[in-house]
């Protein structure tokens, strides 16, 4: 998909930059495979605000998304690749041959009429899923999973890949965009390319409206607070206190290491805070 840029005939639009979508399915999800999605404003169960400055936007249905690809050996064909408003990647509406209908990730290269299946051994092609001891070393996959049968956690997002750089012992070595390395069993199912959506990361908003369309409410520096609000509040004039930074809450930013599963350390072979090297 390409970039769209506008002819600066009003001040918003002379900076805004958006994904060109005209390739993508125009009419509505199919309606099987959605379900209601209920807007929370950033507010437990309680109804106090747990995530600050989120609120309003378009309503929106969530698109079950089949992230476990569980069919084995049953070739699918792509119906159409669909615009997801609940994530940046698009989405691919698969038809499986007995005619069952599923929305998988859409990888980038995969058009409408290609075959895609899972199996314990298949072709490299976009869109196949296979277990990671299957994959050649050296194949850029997405929606990795890191328990067997528990669905894919990672490389999921807009552009994002992962690199399988090894196998021993029953286990795959991969390599994430961050720079971490880390390994997962062998058993565990990923999909060949990387997702849709590459140019996501140079879209630019434009105006304040299309972030309230989008359930992002103004955002307010702590520095702008009274004393009683934030850390940062109060002073004559922009000051920060002579403290470092912290969040309303007193915990540092930039840099504090907020980790804590010591569980799963031992997966994790390189950390992305180590370089990319």
């Amino acid at each position: 998909m390409a970039l769209k840029n506008f002819n600066p005939v009003t001040a918003s639009l002379r900076g805004t930059i958006l994904i060109d979508r005209s390739e993508l399915w125009k009419g509505k999800p199919v309606k099987a495979l959605t379900v209601g999605k209920a807007s929370t404003g950033g507010r437990n169960n309680h109804g106090h605000i747990t995530s600050r400055f989120r609120g309003g936007g378009h309503k929106q249905s969530y698109r079950v998304v089949d992230f476990k690809r569980r069919r084995f050996d049953v070739p699918a064909t792509v119906e159409r690749l669909e615009y997801d408003p609940n994530r940046t990647a698009f989405i691919a509406l698969i038809k499986y041959q007995d005619g069952e209908l599923a929305y998988i990730l859409a990888p980038q290269r995969l058009r409408v009429g290609d075959a895609v299946v899972a199996s314990r051994r298949a072709d490299i092609k976009p869109g196949n899923a296979m277990a990671l001891a299957s994959i050649p070393v050296g194949t850029i996959i997405h929606n990795v999973e890191l328990k067997p049968g528990a669905g894919g956690k990672i490389a999921r997002a807009a552009g994002q890949y992962a690199q399988l750089v090894g196998k021993d012992a029953g286990y795959a070595q991969i390599k994430l965009m961050s720079g971490e390395l880390r390994v997962v069993r062998g058993e565990c199912l990923a999909t060949i390319g990387a997702v849709s959506n590459p140019d996501n990361s140079n879209v630019h908003i434009g105006k304040a409206g299309r972030s309230r369309w989008l359930g992002r409410m103004p955002h307010n520096r702590g520095v702008t607070m009274n004393p009683v609000d934030h850390p940062h509040g109060g002073g004559e004039g922009r000051t920060s206190g002579g403290g470092h930074p912290v969040t309303p809450w007193g915990k540092p930013t930039k840099g504090y290491k907020t980790r804590g599963n010591k569980r799963t350390d031992r997966m994790i072979i390189r950390h992305r805070n180590k370089g990319k090297g």
